[in-house]
């Protein structure tokens, strides 16, 4: 694909155009620490950023999100990274399938509303990947979807655990088993009800 002019960008409208509100864009960028020749005649990507503390799915996104600045600023464009709601598989209830359509609308808009050439989604939960692609697709942008990669794997003495199937593995066996507690009070019961053996 032919690079464009920076005329072409979509940015142009933001950055390129000498009327008032392009200075006012131009100076508030400024103001945030980037020189003109950080972003003029470059495609702005956005990087739509999933991470949260609360999703152990994209725990390691924010390091992440710093080696894909690193290869967009080494591409010649200017990287804008760009917070998106989490999709929490492990903690979002009643289900996360209820925010997915928000997050996919949220995605477009982002790209929409602010000065995006091209775009990377940041991702991996079951509903942010397709959330995340709805958006960018619905949008029209240049688009590459980094995936967040399978979930870490747990280790308990000395045994490698997955991490669903395990847990589901380890609950039903704790289910099944009475509570010491429990168990304490029935034998109590039980030894007061007994006769004694002479």
């Amino acid at each position: 694909m032919a690079r464009k002019r920076p005329e072409e960008l979509r940015s142009h409208r933001w950055y390129g155009v000498g009327d008032r509100k392009t200075f006012d864009h131009r100076s508030r960028t400024a103001q945030m620490g980037y020189d003109k020749s950080d972003y003029a005649g470059k495609p702005v990507i956005a990087i739509i950023n999933t991470w949260s503390d609360i999703n152990p799915c994209h725990a390691h996104f924010r390091q992440r999100a710093e080696e894909i600045k690193r290869g967009v600023w080494q591409a010649g464009g200017f990287p804008v990274e760009m917070p998106a709601i989490t999709l929490s598989e492990p903690f979002q209830k009643p289900s996360t399938m209820m925010y997915r359509n928000f997050l996919a609308m949220e995605t477009e808009e982002l790209l929409r509303s602010y000065p995006a050439d091209g775009c990377v989604l940041m991702g991996g939960c079951d509903k942010t990947t397709p959330a995340l692609v709805m958006g960018a697709l619905s949008m029209g942008l240049p688009t590459i979807y980094m995936p967040a990669g399978p979930m870490l794997r747990g280790n308990w003495h000395g045994q490698v655990l997955g991490s669903g199937s395990d847990s589901r593995k380890y609950w039903r066996s704790c289910a099944r088993a009475p509570s010491p507690k429990t168990t304490g009070r029935r034998s109590r019961k039980a030894s007061r009800a007994r006769p004694a053996i002479a």
